[in-house]
């Protein structure tokens, strides 16, 4: 059996990666390892690891690298822990290909270590942009790391030919949040709110914003900003999502637990979980953040988004995104927009550019057939002199 190692640090890439994990446990011809690190380890982020034991995956190794430090200087030291952890973990498994997804420091650590290790890495949802975050950088670095490449519409499979990879190995699958969509039961509106200890009002929203990690410092003004404008809304449940381990993510965290502290209309919560979360989409207005969920799975649900500053730029978007700028003003602007009669009617007719699902089922094909000898040695493919034309 071919023994596949998954790698995941955070509760989103969880999310998108549980289906695939499924499919290779399930699988006669396939061994599923799990290692778990960042994010899911720490009591700060929820614990999140407990989630996936829940979900019945045996984790067969934990890498600690977070250290109590946000800053550049904490981050660069976890990236290194990180480096130490899993070069132990891979070398104690000994996978024949470790799977990774996006774009986080965490799996950079991961694929850094395999490489060193000489195991082949199979990248998912590469080519990607996010120009507002260290994300960009880190995500195409892991593909020129890695040796198989799933990504999630054209466009990203023709960014990552450009950047070196043979077409052969560059396979377009989908986007991995449409799976969910398919599989997840959602929640109806009674049972979430019991679950979640709140009720939703006549209007409601859903918040989720992460530092933009290229923008030195500016984390706590955009938060401040998104809070004043949400502030000036009346009868309208906010419900928040705390943001990802990222340089300058602990001030955002306390501010939206001080807002929250003095507004009764607003929630919060560390984690969610999959199905939670996708079922708070189903009954709220619309999302309102910088979170990449708002571009891969809201669209299906034909909600809107109102997407904030700069962390996003560069995907894919779909009619039902409203972009704005990390300022009060023009984020009640987008709010307005969102609840416009012209809007929502549009809504209806909002097609997602990820795809509707599917994805899980060709990464497992593709990680069960593909020839495994000769993986690591790769070619560096030039692109034709007509396409550099261009």
């Amino acid at each position: 059996m071919r023994k596949i190692c998954v790698i995941t640090g955070t509760r989103a890439e969880y999310g998108l990666l549980r289906w695939v994990m499924q499919g290779i446990k399930d699988d006669p011809a396939l061994s599923l390892q799990t290692i778990v690190t960042g994010m899911h380890l720490s009591p700060e982020f929820g614990l999140t690891y407990q989630a996936i034991e829940g979900d019945g995956f045996l984790i067969d190794r934990k890498v600690e690298m977070l250290t109590s430090s946000d800053t550049s200087v904490g981050i660069a030291k976890s990236m290194g822990l990180g480096l130490i952890g899993f070069a132990d973990a891979l070398h104690e498994l000994q996978p024949d290909l470790v799977v990774v997804l996006g774009d986080r420091f965490e799996i950079f650590s991961a694929v850094s270590a395999a490489l060193v290790a000489r195991i082949p890495v199979a990248h998912l949802h590469g080519g990607e942009t996010t120009e507002g975050a260290l994300d960009e950088a880190l995500r195409h670095s892991i593909t020129k790391m890695s040796h198989l490449h799933f990504v999630a519409a054209e466009k990203y499979r023709e960014r990552v030919i450009q950047l070196g990879e043979s077409p052969e190995r560059v396979f377009l699958v989908g986007g991995l949040a449409m799976d969910n969509l398919e599989r997840l039961e959602i929640l109806g509106k009674e049972e979430l709110e019991c679950m979640l200890g709140l009720k939703f009002e006549k209007k409601s929203l859903l918040i989720t914003f992460h530092p933009a990690t290229l923008e030195h410092g500016a984390a706590a003004n955009q938060m401040e900003e998104l809070l004043a404008a949400l502030d000036q809304l009346g009868g309208t449940q906010l419900i928040f999502t705390m943001p990802n381990c990222d340089t300058e993510s602990r001030i955002l965290i306390k501010m939206i637990e001080r807002f929250v502290g003095q507004n009764p209309n607003a929630h919060s919560f560390i984690s969610l979980g999959e199905q939670r979360y996708l079922s708070c989409i189903a009954q709220v207005d619309g999302v309102i953040g910088n979170s990449s969920s708002g571009l891969l799975e809201v669209p299906s649900f034909k909600k809107g988004t109102v997407n904030i500053g700069a962390r996003q730029e560069g995907r894919l978007m779909a009619t039902s995104v409203i972009n704005c700028g990390p300022d009060r003003e023009d984020i009640s602007r987008a709010i307005r927009q969102l609840y416009t009669k012209k809007f929502q009617e549009g809504l209806q007719s909002t097609i997602n550019p990820y795809g509707i699902g599917g994805a899980s089922e060709k990464i497992i094909q593709t990680l069960k057939n593909y020839p495994l000898s000769n993986l690591l040695k790769k070619r560096f493919y030039d692109l034709p002199k007509a396409a550099m034309e261009q």
